[in-house]
């Protein structure tokens, strides 16, 4: 129960932090911030374990609300956000 909580906390952190650092309208509410930052949590943890096989993956992989997990989410949460500006892209 407490990891569910933890894991709607840190996707609301990281959504709303990527959708500040990252430029344009994305739209959305706040359920979309959240369900973005809970994917995104879920990307960055899977890069940093990748990325840093060792104990700073380790940390970003595991939901709790570190440092190492919120960096992690929120550079996941504004890979998502450039995909999904991708998918969405309209031509006139």
């Amino acid at each position: 129960m407490w990891n569910i909580i933890a894991w709607i906390v840190l996707g609301l952190i990281a959504g709303a932090i990527a959708k500040a650092i990252y430029p344009g309208h994305q739209g959305g509410g706040i359920l979309a911030t959240i369900i973005l930052g809970i994917l995104g949590a879920l990307v960055g943890g899977w890069l940093g374990s990748v990325i840093f096989p060792g104990s700073a993956g380790a940390a970003a992989g595991v939901g709790a609300l570190t440092i190492p997990s919120i960096i992690f989410a929120v550079l996941g949460a504004i890979i998502l956000l450039f995909i999904w500006g991708l998918v969405t892209r309209r031509t006139a």
